[in-house]
């Protein structure tokens, strides 16, 4: 009995360490406004979904890795190659951010060898109210 009690709790030291506690989106990212489009839930996301931070400095990340533009290609490239260029790519763009950086990303999506073509840019649907109003 002692041998089973031991495996159970080596199983559940496991599952604890290796359990993600943290989310991978950059907080420092002030999302645009988008009041009328699809609200997304990782319910109705395909599992195959990538997304591209680009904070208001124009680096790029995903998941918290930053990025240079050579390296997401070559991550973009290595994608298509394993799911075609059928799964979509989600652009989480600071809204102070230029637009030429925002449309580099993109153009590096669209770009020859890539051909993503399944662009979306995400937004706050309704922000909350401040304090100070």
């Amino acid at each position: 009995m002692t041998p089973m009690i031991d495996v159970v709790f080596q199983l559940i030291i496991f599952f604890v360490v290796t359990l993600k506690m943290t989310t991978d989106v950059n907080p420092d990212i002030v999302l645009e406004d988008g009041k009328n489009g699809v609200t997304l839930t990782q319910d109705n996301m395909p599992p195959t979904t990538l997304e591209i931070e680009l904070d208001k400095n124009g680096n790029v990340s995903i998941h918290n890795a930053r990025l240079s533009k050579a390296q997401l290609r070559a991550i973009l490239v290595n994608r298509v190659r394993r799911h075609g260029t059928d799964f979509p790519v989600l652009i989480r763009g600071d809204r102070r951010t230029q637009h030429e950086k925002v449309k580099s990303i993109m153009d590096i999506c669209t770009g020859p060898g890539v051909g993503i073509w399944k662009l979306s840019f995400v937004a706050i649907q309704e922000h909350k109210a401040k304090k100070d109003q």
